[in-house]
């Protein structure tokens, strides 16, 4: 069974896909200027496009992770999730206060979705 890689990095892919499977890894925002409500709209908008060259969309998400750096953005985070989210399917997903790579990252997303 092949294995597609989207946007391969030395250390990591940002998209697998395997079988009927899209895993996205975890993506954190480019512009860090803002707050996490900010941040996760742009990742969300991240995991759009890989999800869209990967050929399948929000749709078809099986599981997210949500990193927050500080759990009181849980609800301005949720907030810009529900918006997102596709209506009726929501993922399994997970949502936890975590250090993170930087300080000026407050949200980090992961993904898996099914493709088709």
């Amino acid at each position: 069974m092949p294995i597609d890689i989207f946007e391969v990095g030395t250390r990591m892919s940002q998209a697998v896909v395997h079988g009927d499977t899209v895993y996205i890894a975890g993506q954190v925002a480019d512009d860090t200027s803002g707050d996490a409500a900010s941040q996760a709209r742009e990742i969300l908008a991240k995991i759009d496009a890989l999800l869209a060259r990967a050929g399948t969309d929000k749709s078809k998400l099986l599981s997210a992770t949500v990193w927050l750096a500080d759990i009181a953005a849980y609800a301005a985070v949720n907030s810009v999730w529900d918006a997102w989210v596709a209506r009726g399917n929501p993922p399994v997903r997970a949502c936890v206060e975590s250090r993170l790579a930087g300080a000026e990252y407050k949200v980090e997303i992961a993904a898996i979705a099914a493709l088709g």
